[in-house]
């Protein structure tokens, strides 16, 4: 059995998004069970929607009337909400019985409420503290590549530090993730700066000779590896 949640970055600009928040989970309608609301223990109620086989371990192994620790994916809304992704539970000592009496306990060194965030820093205002990263995505089986998508967070970084890929170590409060400490990986590569000068360059003198050019950069690669979730309920 897996000792932690989040499983440990494989390469240095490993894209991701994955936190800890423990509490009740409220179904909206209790024979779907796929949407609801986290309800922490001070009281904060966290839009949440259920994925995958988290769904069949809630029916058959979870009792809803408690709290458990949810391993979720983080979402911010336009009025700085979040939204959580449910993707599994740590819960250990649900299998103490099959297990033994070695097994893993339930807390975490993190601690509870605990997130991990790495992507490109594209916005930051340290005399506010805010600060938005972009995480990009895995492409799916057949091959498209989904829209990457931004967080906002709290907290202080640099200025010097924009456009660079940054490791993250964040806690929930309430509705907002703050920042307990970061690291800077180094710069990402943007749009148009491989060839771009030679392509603008060559569109211009083709635009003089009354031709269309635009010039268009190569798209950025990159993906957003999914770290594995341990669900200790199989």
């Amino acid at each position: 059995m897996r000792e932690h949640p989040i499983a440990p970055v494989t390469e240095p600009t490993q894209y991701r998004a994955i936190g800890m928040v423990r509490g009740m989970y409220l179904p909206t309608d209790a024979a779907q069970l796929t949407r609801g609301v986290i309800r922490t223990a001070e009281g904060a109620e966290l839009e949440a929607v259920v994925l995958g086989r988290l769904l069949t371990l809630m029916r058959r192994h979870l009792n809803l009337q408690e709290p458990h620790l949810w391993v979720v994916y983080p979402r911010t809304r336009e009025d700085g909400g979040l939204h959580l992704q449910m993707v599994g539970v740590w819960e250990p000592s649900t299998l103490a019985s099959e297990q033994g009496p070695d097994s893993p306990a339930d807390a975490l060194p993190e601690g509870d409420d605990y997130f991990s965030v790495r992507g490109e820093l594209i916005y930051t205002r340290p005399e506010s503290g805010d600060l938005v990263v972009k995480v990009r995505v895995m492409p799916r089986p057949d091959g498209s590549r989904p829209v990457p998508f931004k967080l906002q967070l709290k907290g202080e970084v640099p200025l010097e530090h924009l456009r660079h890929f940054v490791a993250l170590n964040l806690r929930r409060v309430e509705q907002t993730l703050q920042l307990e400490s970061f690291e800077v990986i180094g710069p990402v590569a943007q749009r148009g700066t491989r060839g771009g000068k030679a392509r603008r360059d060559a569109a211009a003198a083709k635009g003089a000779k009354g031709g269309k050019g635009r010039p268009a950069g190569p798209a950025q690669k990159g993906g957003h590896r999914r770290s594995a979730v341990s669900r200790p309920i199989n």
